[in-house]
């Protein structure tokens, strides 16, 4: 009987042991996003989670900060605030996110770049080409020299929050030539429309890690792209007390979106 029991014992700790070992690779493979992109859109600005409490689900992510303040890059864990002054900060666990999208980044393609010379249009056509499928969500990094590289910030608010739009029609705007960095962010299937942006989302942070922000255009020299196909996805809505419970999210936003992220 004894013997009957340690065996079962041991088949137990087996079967929770491979549990946790799926569990661990499936949670690699996941990109956890916090709140929509709609919610934000509609200006719901308040923090949802820390960052202390975002990096573990990931290390490697984009978002934003309570209030709207500033864009956030993370990298190799490290959590990057590029603020309107366009300077990146880096960030003390406890500042809250609204809205984030992270996952742990492993890389399952790599495409190298040689004095190409390439724009913000054809680096997504060359990474479109060698996607799998463009029906999961992909992160998407890639570290090199650019001979420009075009971002903004906005500046945080104050409640009554207004539209992404309406900030977005003040942002400050940053522009580099012969700088080296890494771009941040990811590729989303067109099914999340509302959910989070769809097709291409990337930030940027300098080697120097103290300046970057939400790209809006580059051309890159050379350098490497990396994509971390990601097929689980997870999110983290806001508390019952967020005004995202008394928003009306069945309006198409997607020309706000458009407007706000160009």
């Amino acid at each position: 009987m004894k013997h009957k029991i340690l065996a079962l014992f041991l088949i137990l700790l087996l079967v929770v042991s491979g549990v946790t070992a799926c569990g661990s690779a499936q949670d690699r493979e996941t990109l956890t996003q916090v709140s929509t992109i709609d919610a934000i859109l509609n200006g719901v600005y308040d923090g949802v989670i820390s960052c202390g409490e975002l990096v573990e689900y990931g290390d490697f992510g984009i978002g934003t900060f309570e209030g709207l303040d500033g864009e956030m890059v993370v990298l190799d864990g490290k959590v990057y605030q590029v603020k309107a002054d366009g300077v990146a900060y880096l960030v003390d666990s406890s500042v809250m996110t609204p809205f984030a999208s992270v996952t742990y980044f492993d890389s399952d393609k790599q495409i190298a770049l040689s004095g190409e010379n390439l724009t913000y249009a054809q680096i997504q056509t060359l990474i479109n080409d060698s996607l799998p499928t463009e029906n999961i969500f992909c992160a998407i990094k890639i570290t090199g020299t650019f001979s420009y590289m075009k971002t903004r910030s906005v500046p945080g608010q104050q409640k009554p929050y207004p539209p992404l739009v309406e900030v977005t029609k003040n942002q400050p705007v940053f522009e580099f030539t012969e700088v080296t960095g890494t771009i941040v962010g990811f590729f989303c299937p067109t099914y999340v429309d509302g959910v989070n942006v769809v097709g291409y989302h990337l930030h940027f942070i300098n080697t120097a890690e103290n300046a970057g922000g939400h790209i809006l255009d580059f051309t890159i020299i050379s350098g490497d792209i990396s994509i971390d196909y990601t097929p689980v996805f997870t999110m983290i809505l806001p508390g019952m007390d967020s005004d995202f419970y008394d928003l009306d999210l069945t309006p198409d936003l997607s020309g706000q979106l458009e407007q706000a992220e160009k």
